[in-house]
């Protein structure tokens, strides 16, 4: 075989047997981190110190950018449905597309954008200073002292993040409907009464922020945890995080949306 056809048949192997090896060693840290779980949730102050700093500190992001989804939600939904004389839902249809697609989506971009990059570049920075070394030579597992607090953290964090995002959409398009264009307020809000099942829209949407929480946590405090120990080493690490849980939230909001609606 001639060798320009395999050089990049030699490429294609070895990036699908690295990946193949990183799945493997992520499903791995995955099983550590859940053995070493009770040691740090016997500590709960910190994973109450990480859930400040991966959720607390992510509400003002959350909170402006729902505001603004909704208004734009608000605005495009009124501009549709005006167009089928049939305004009156625009509450119905600004309160699902957040329930069901946005709000969980969206919300978890924000948080692997924020809090996911943040909390692969600390543990990168303490595996670059040795700082995880120190612990494990002091008899500290580094997994229930730096990891295990960081994951719960996460997965804590994202579905109050994701709540918080729908509350405020559902606002931003309660601002554009009713307080800008002038639709009457109880039918805004009984349209979207009628059209929200609490099962169906509200835990399914949850249940999916729940799934993103677990995937993009889990990505940061592995990439932080393999990464190089150098600044490129970190630095190619938050970016791969980033790239990593856009790609792997989109994959599962197929895959959920497919078996939920």
């Amino acid at each position: 075989m001639p060798e320009f056809l395999i050089s990049p048949l030699r490429r294609l192997g070895h990036a699908s047997i690295n990946a193949i090896w990183r799945l493997g060693f992520i499903s791995r840290f995955l099983v550590a981190i859940l053995m070493y779980s009770g040691q740090s949730l016997l500590r709960f102050s910190l994973v109450i110190r990480e859930v400040y700093f991966a959720g607390v500190l992510s509400l003002i992001i959350i909170i402006v950018s729902g505001l603004f989804v909704g208004m734009v939600l608000g605005l495009q939904g009124y501009n549709t449905l005006s167009r089928f004389g049939s305004s009156d839902a625009l509450g119905a249809l600004v309160a699902l597309s957040l329930l069901r697609e946005l709000g969980p989506v969206l919300a978890a971009l924000l948080f692997a954008s924020r809090s996911g990059s943040a909390m692969t570049a600390e543990i990168g920075l303490m595996k670059a200073t040795e700082q995880l070394d120190a612990m494990s030579v002091m008899a500290v597992n580094p997994i229930a002292r730096v990891v295990a607090p960081r994951f719960w953290a996460g997965v804590i964090s994202m579905p109050v993040l994701a709540a918080l995002f729908n509350v405020m959409g559902i606002f931003g398009g309660y601002l554009i409907g009713v307080v800008m264009i002038g639709l009457d307020q109880g039918t805004y809000w009984s349209q979207m009464n009628n059209a929200v099942d609490l099962h169906y829209d509200v835990v399914n949407g949850l249940i999916k922020s729940l799934v993103f929480g677990i995937a993009v946590t889990l990505i940061a405090v592995f990439e932080g945890y393999d990464a190089t120990p150098t600044a490129a080493g970190v630095s190619s690490a938050t970016t791969r995080t980033v790239v990593t849980s856009a790609l792997v939230i989109l994959a599962l909001d197929f895959v959920l949306t497919a078996f939920m609606f």
